[in-house]
């Protein structure tokens, strides 16, 4: 920024020396204009140098104000795109601590779920002991209960 003052301050004073120049060859150039009825090729050429160099003074001066506009657009665009790459950034930082967090809880769930299907398998293995403890008492009971019908009938 310091730099961009300097900048200015330099163009600002070209600028007004310029202004002043220009407006002293104008007032020189009225003044040949009303005064002068013949002047020689010598004052002319100078007089025609001079206005010359009066316009293109005001034609790069306008060129001057025209790259300051341009200078403080390309500014303005420069913040706004430095503005907007800040954003994005903690935008995808968001996202990106956002996706580690999901991906901690998807962990923790599945952990959750194997936890759970143990416990289901481990049920699972009792109830089918229990179903085979049950199978072989009834097969017990029906083979005791087939002697005891076998000895009341004999």
């Amino acid at each position: 920024m310091e730099e961009k003052g300097k900048g200015s301050e330099r163009w600002g004073g070209a600028i007004s020396n310029l202004t002043e120049m220009s407006s002293n060859l104008e007032s020189l150039q009225k003044l040949l204009l009303k005064k002068a009825v013949f002047v020689d090729e010598e004052t002319f050429a100078r007089a025609s140098l001079t206005a010359e160099q009066a316009r293109t003074i005001k034609i790069l001066q306008q060129r001057v104000e025209t790259l300051e506009r341009e200078l403080d657009a390309a500014i303005t665009a420069a913040a706004r795109a430095r503005s907007e790459k800040r954003q994005a950034e903690a935008a995808q930082k968001a996202a990106e601590l956002r996706t580690q967090e999901i991906t901690r809880e998807l962990e923790n769930t599945t952990k959750v779920f194997e936890l759970h299907m143990e416990e289901l398998r481990a049920k699972q293995e009792e109830i089918d002991k229990r179903d085979n403890d049950i199978k072989l008492l009834e097969a017990i009971i029906q083979t005791l209960g087939g002697k005891e019908s076998s000895s009341i009938r004999g």
